[in-house]
Formats: structure tokens, sequence, C-alpha cells
């Protein structure tokens, strides 16, 4: 047995103990806000030099971020290999996949929503809800509050947890930071209005490739966990297979609908956008009212669902660390012949 192989899941496991543990600390430096950073650098410089011509400007933007955030942690990888495989690579590795999971800023932040809605603080509430969503929240009911935690802790299992595991276990960290660059682009220009339509269009179409599988893997991790926590998993699984489609993104509303079938809720709804009034059908069936208690239910279902998927990333990485492994070997063998 080749003990490299087993840096794969042990990068996989400590970053997700990390994560665990520590979160997000505002704090320290974290490469996704350096990435924000040069995106918005980018766009401002690729629209004054390529003006009128969008299209062009952000499918070279996303070419740069892409290259950027696949090359700079591949280089600091591969100089750490070579120093040590166990003593520098593994720690470096290993922070760099803590810092593409927000497990724990998911439920931290969703968290703040609950605390203040136990208060009876619901300007503090909407405060803290928009944190975390696009939509206005300065007018938004209680049900409405608890409505968007929800729906961000159902969403955003996908590409804050089980897409960055994903990508770890098939090409380590170097390809899980590439992957938050797709996604933290998309966060910030892939949006359908006047201003990012066209500029945004190459970075909105790559995420949704991107995202494609992880959002499918996550609502049948959902709907796997509902039995640990009570919920029902049968009605999980009849919303998905129903309304897994409502939503213009082709992967936003797996996620919605497997989490509004497992607490038997409604989500999504049309919502207000910069003042503008966005038109969206509902997902899930209101078989009861949705309520503070909501939340943490969610949380604890997006955590049971990244926990299930821990071990499935752990065993791809390792298979295609023995694989790569294997293949290394047996040509090293043949050349030495």
């Amino acid at each position: 047995m080749f003990p490299q192989v087993w840096l794969c899941p042990l990068v996989i496991l400590l970053g997700f103990l990390l994560d665990l543990l520590l979160g997000d600390p505002h704090r320290l430096p974290h490469p996704v806000r350096g990435m924000g950073f040069l995106i918005a650098q980018g766009e401002r410089i690729l629209r004054s030099l390529l003006p009128g011509r969008e299209n062009l400007a952000g499918t070279l933007l996303v070419i740069f971020i892409a290259g950027i955030a696949f090359t700079v942690p591949g280089a600091v990888l591969f100089f750490a290999w070579r120093v040590d495989k166990w003593a520098c690579f593994l720690p470096v590795a290993s922070i760099m996949a803590w810092q593409v999971l927000a497990a724990r800023s998911l439920r931290d932040e969703t968290m703040k929503v609950y605390w203040k809605l136990k208060q009876e603080d619901l300007e503090g509430a909407r405060k803290a809800v928009s944190m975390i969503v696009g939509r206005d929240t300065a007018h938004l009911s209680v049900e409405q509050v608890i409505k968007a935690a929800v729906e961000t802790l159902a969403e955003n299992l996908g590409d804050g947890v089980i897409a960055p595991l994903w990508y770890l276990a098939l090409g380590g960290p170097a390809l899980a930071m590439l992957y938050k660059g797709i996604n933290t682009m998309d966060s910030m220009i892939g949006y359908k209005n006047e201003r990012y339509l066209h500029f945004g269009r190459t970075a909105a179409k790559l995420d949704d490739a991107a995202n494609w599988l992880p959002a499918r893997i996550s609502a049948g991790l959902l709907i796997a966990a509902c039995p640990v926590l009570g919920l029902d998993r049968r009605n999980a699984a009849r919303i998905y297979r129903r309304d897994r489609y409502k939503h213009e993104s082709p992967n936003s509303a797996h996620g919605e609908a497997a989490c509004a079938g497992a607490l038997q809720v409604a989500l999504a709804g049309s919502a207000y956008y910069r003042g503008v009034l966005c038109e969206k059908p509902e997902i899930g069936d209101k078989l009861r009212p949705i309520v503070i208690e909501d939340i943490p239910r969610a949380a604890a279902l997006m955590y049971t669902a990244a926990l299930l998927f821990l071990p499935i990333a752990g065993l791809c990485g390792f298979l295609i660390s023995l694989g790569i492994a294997y293949l290394e070997r047996t040509w090293c063998e043949g050349w030495n012949r």
C-alpha cells in the first residue's frame, strides 16, 4: 500500500474538523475575500478597457480569476509536497480544505437570526438575515425571515459544503479553490439584471455546470438524513421529485425542495430584490406553518447531510489517490526497464 494515498482522506477529514471547530474567523485573512477583491478590481479594469463588449470582458475575467484560484494554491501545495509530504503538505492542504468549507459559518449566521427572533427582535433578525441573502429584508415578516434563513441552509449546503468536499476528493485543495473562485464570481457578477446580464453570463453558466452534480447529491443526502432526525423522509422525496426544477437556476431548488419536504413547510415564493418584485413559485406544501424552531432543525439537517457525505468523499479521494499512485508506480517501473 502506498502511504501517500491516505493523504487525501486525511486532508478532507482535518479540513472538515477545522471548519467544525473554528468556522470562519473574520479577523483572519481568507482566500475568498481575496478573490472578491480581485473580481471587483478586474471588473472595473475590464469594463474600462472593453466598453460595450461585456460578454468578452466577463469571459476574460472568468479566465483570469479561475487561473489565479487554481495556480496559486497549486504552486503552494507543490512546494509543500517537495519539502515534506506529511510535515508540510498535510497541514497546508488541510488549512486550504478548511478555507473552502462553510458548514460552521452557515450554521452560525443562521443561528444569529434564530436568537434575534427568540428575543422578539424582528429588526435585529432582519439585519442578521440581510447578511446571508440577496433579497430586500427591511420589511420582511417573521415568517419571511424564518423562510429566508432556512432557504439559505438548504441551498448553500450544496455550494458551501458538498461541492467543496466533492472537489477536494476529485482533485485536492487546488481544484476545490478553483471551485470557490467560480462560485464567488457567480455570487458577485452572475445576476440576470441590466448590469450583469451579459458581463456575468460566463460566470453564471460555469457555476451552473460546477454545481450540477453537487446540488443533486445534496438533495439526496438531505432526504437520507431525515430518519436520523425524525423528519419526514417520504415527503422530502415526494416534494423533491415534484419541485426540484421550480427555480430559474438549474440547481438552486434541489436542496430547497428536499428541505421543504422534510420540514413539511413551504419555502421560496415571491420576494423583492433591490426594490423590484420577483415572482417565484413556492416550493413544498404548507402542511404546517413555518416556525422559529425550523431554523435549528434545518441546521441539524444540513450538518447531518454533510456528515453522511464525509466518508463518501474520503473514500472517493482514497480511490482516486490509489489509482494515481498505482499508475505512477507502473509508469516508473516500465520506464526503468
